[in-house]
Parts: structure tokens; C-alpha cells; sequence
């Protein structure tokens, strides 16, 4: 067999199955059999046209899957093996990766000339399904494949791990640069996947108290069994007015934007104490306005931080033992799922909201 079926963004508002080549295996590669991939928020914003790739790209940049063909240079795994890739796949050779900020890694596109700043590229760690063909296939390749392999537990299923490469990896990620301590006051913005995980992470790193704010019943319900300890829907309540008097007027020592919306990052910068931190996770389309007084005129000692996915093969390693150890449960996450020859169905019920939908697992 030579040909692959695949899902590719043909225009705006068109992704379809086509037939594409098996890739051919580089020295530095692997190739993966999927058994188990999804797609994310960012997948149908390149459905819209609001992030721009190559038509006859291959979407998708979460794999679970088997190795099938190994590169090479690449050690310390087997053909058959069952592994999972992060959604960002540095190099981990570039000066941005040696500077501790591997998600943001061009330094393989230094040599075409479309990175000529020593591999520092705002998201270019992100490949799958951006510069390369991605994970919403029958294969994949993954590139630097020594540095991006992570081995799956026998006993973990597809579904417990698929959070891993982007979803989980992106919300602990919201936590972690909240440096959220122990006792913390802590409100996550909206309860899609990834804020869900936020929350499931700020549960992990010692918050006491968890907020959680979103519009739909049925994803704070959701929350609660990752960690929130209150729950508010901002259509029935006025969230800031609601976590200003949970928290006597102090606000928040963290808030978790996870959305990517003009509202909620300026509801997540009102809450917040005077020294407190802003975690900024969200997917912005448009320009963000900061009001005056919410930032206390650029006098309150507050800190805005943003992140992109942490990928590479240890950050996978360290979410799968949080999966296995049993800490973190994302399975109700899961909870739809699709053949491959279905995705167009599955990207109209994501992409529309529907049905509870939170991730769809899709199986080829």
C-alpha cells in the first residue's frame, strides 16, 4: 500500500478526505500508524480561514498511534511500539529550544530562509498540521522523532492518553505559569477541554480554593470532578461581582484565561489581586484591549504570561505518568466518537458545538 486516506484543508469552510502518499521516512523520522487522533479548537479555526495554512495540508496534531517505520538515527525504540507524539515537536537543536522556550522552535526552517532570527519563531515548534501534514490521517510522520517519542503504558488505553499531546500539556501549562501555590485562590475562563484541564492542573498544584466559569451546566458539572470547588455560569450571574465576594475584595492570586476572548481576559484581569497572575492560554483573532482600571494604570505589580503547548518526548513522559498514576482522569472528555471517513460529520458537530461534545476520538 502506498496511499493513505487523509484529512486536508481544501479552502475555508472545506476540509476533506483525500488520497495522499505514505510519506517516506526521513533519517530523523518515524512513521506512525494512527489508531486514535481528535480535533481541537484550533482545527476549526483553520476550517474558517482564521489561521492560515497551505491548501493540501493535512490537519490535526494529536497522535496516538503505532510506530511504523523507524528513521535511521533513531534509537531506543521499535517498530510496533505504541507511542504518542506532542502536538509540538521542537527540534530541540535551535537556540530558542537551548533558551528554554522549545515551543517556540524554527530553527529547522533556518535553512529555507524563512526563519533567519537563530530559531526564535513565535509558535514554530507547532508543525503538525501547520507546516507539515498532520495527524488526521492513516499516517503520519514526525520529524526529530528521537526527541518527540514518548512510549504509551500497556495498560492505558487510547482514549485515557489523547489528552496528552495537546489538550492536558496546554491546560497544565495555564496552571503551571500561574505558578499557582499551595492555599492559591484560583478562577479558570471557560470550561472547554482545555480549561477543564486547567482546572485538573490547578487541582494537582495545591490550589485551595478552585473557580470554575463557563455558560453551560453540563461542562461545570464536568469541572467538579476535575477539581472545582465553585462553579458559576456567567449567564445567570455577574462573575466578577460573584468572585470579588468569594474571595471578600481581595480577588484571585491566579486566573486562567482559556478561551481567547476580549470578555473573558478582561473579567480573568479584574478579578485578580493587586501582585496577582494573569494566565493567558486563550487563541485571540482579534486586537485585546486592557482597560485602565482593571490594571490599576500599569501600577498593580500584576503579571500577564502566555504559553503555547509544551511539547517534546519528556513533557509527554510526565503527563503519562499523571494518566497512569491515576491523579488525573480525562476520559469524560472523550465523548464523542468518529471514523476517519466521518471527520467532515465530526468537524460540523465540534465546530457547531453540539450534542455536549467535548472531544471527538477519531479512529481510523
Amino acid at each position: 500500500m502506498s496511499t493513505m486516506k487523509a484529512a486536508v484543508f481544501v479552502a475555508p469552510g472545506r476540509i476533506e478526505i483525500q488520497e495522499k502518499a505514505i510519506p517516506d521516512v526521513g533519517p530523523n523520522d518515524a512513521l506512525l500508524r494512527i489508531t486514535t487522533t481528535t480535533i481541537c479548537g484550533t482545527d476549526v479555526h483553520i476550517l474558517k480561514g482564521e489561521y492560515p495554512v497551505a491548501p493540501g495540508l493535512t490537519v490535526g496534531h494529536e497522535p496516538v498511534g503505532i510506530i511504523e517505520k523507524l528513521g535511521s538515527n533513531v534509537t531506543g525504540y521499535q517498530e510496533g511500539q505504541r507511542v504518542i507524539a506532542g502536538a509540538i515537536c521542537p527540534s530541540f537543536t535551535s537556540y530558542a529550544c537551548q533558551d528554554g522556550f522549545p515551543s517556540q522552535d524554527g530553527g529547522y526552517l533556518t535553512a529555507s530562509g524563512t526563519c533567519a532570527c537563530h530559531g526564535y519563531k513565535a509558535t514554530g515548534g507547532w508543525r503538525f498540521g501547520n507546516i507539515i501534514d498532520g495527524t488526521q490521517a492513516e499516517y503520519v510522520l514526525v520529524p526529530d522523532a528521537q526527541a518527540n517519542l514518548a512510549p504509551v503504558p500497556d495498560a492505558l488505553t487510547d482514549e485515557q492518553v489523547l489528552m496528552c499531546p495537546d489538550i492536558m500539556s496546554t491546560g497544565f501549562k495555564g496552571a503551571e505559569n500561574g505558578d499557582i501555590k499551595i492555599g492559591d485562590t484560583v478562577v479558570i475562563f471557560a470550561q472547554g477541554p482545555i480549561g477543564l484541564c486547567a482546572t485538573a492542573g490547578a487541582k494537582l498544584r495545591g490550589a485551595a480554593t478552585i473557580i470554575a466559569v463557563d455558560g453551560v451546566d453540563e461542562r461545570l458539572e464536568i469541572s467538579r470532578q476535575m477539581g472545582a470547588d465553585v462553579t458559576l455560569n456567567f449567564k445567570k450571574v455577574d462573575v466578577v461581582d460573584e468572585i470579588m465576594k468569594l474571595t471578600a475584595g481581595r480577588g484571585v492570586d491566579v486566573s486562567i484565561e482559556a478561551l481567547g476572548t476580549q470578555a473573558t481576559f478582561e473579567q480573568a484581569l479584574r478579578v485578580l489581586k493587586p501582585g496577582g497572575t494573569l494566565s493567558s492560554l486563550g487563541v485571540y483573532s482579534q486586537d485585546l484591549t486592557i482597560p485602565v482600571s482593571a490594571f490599576a494604570a500599569g501600577l498593580g505589580d500584576h503579571k500577564i504570561v502566555t504559553a503555547l503547548c509544551p511539547g517534546g518526548k519528556e513533557r509527554m513522559r510526565r503527563l503519562l505518568k499523571i494518566v497512569e498514576s491515576g491523579r488525573v482522569n480525562l476520559e469524560a472528555l472523550v465523548t464523542h466518537e468518529y471514523k476517519l471517513d466521518d471527520i467532515v460529520e465530526a468537524y460540523d458537530l465540534f465546530a457547531n458545538q453540539r450534542d455536549g461534545v467535548l472531544k471527538i476520538a477519531i479512529k481510523p
